[in-house]
């Protein structure tokens, strides 16, 4: 059904399995399947209180374990990038001519009205299809 399918993945909320199981069925067994964590950096105040080599040594767990979740998939590559979470998701889609979007979402709280989800800025800025899935 669709031939680049780009699965963002918080690597701490546990939806990963789900969307990478409806990645491979809309993938039909024929289309790629890329697993992408977005590593946000600290910013402002928290940064100046950490050194280099704490964040290049978070930044390398984070790595082992989008290795390790998607380690024994066949089909799906583990890819992880830095910098805004949905910013990331939009340009790399863009970048690498992903044609469908399969992620999670939590139920929205009173604070995603005002300033909105990542799932629901990946929805209303996405080039291509995206599904989301909500977990109970």
């Amino acid at each position: 059904m669709y031939k680049k399918i780009l699965v963002p993945m918080a690597l701490d909320h546990g939806i990963s399995p789900k969307t990478l199981e409806i990645a491979r069925i809309l993938a039909a067994g024929k289309g790629e399947i890329v697993a992408l964590h977005v590593y946000e950096a600290p910013r402002g105040s928290v940064a100046a209180y950490l050194d280099d080599a704490t964040v290049n040594a978070a930044i390398e767990r984070a790595k082992d374990e989008l290795r390790d979740k998607t380690a024994g998939l066949d089909g799906v590559t583990p890819v992880m990038v830095t910098g805004h979470t949905y910013r990331s998701i939009i340009e790399y889609a863009e970048d690498h001519d992903i044609d469908c979007i399969v992620m999670g979402s939590h139920r929205p709280g009173f604070s995603d009205y005002l300033l909105g989800s990542t799932a629901a800025r990946v929805v209303r800025h996405a080039p291509c299809a995206v599904h989301v899935y909500r977990s109970s």
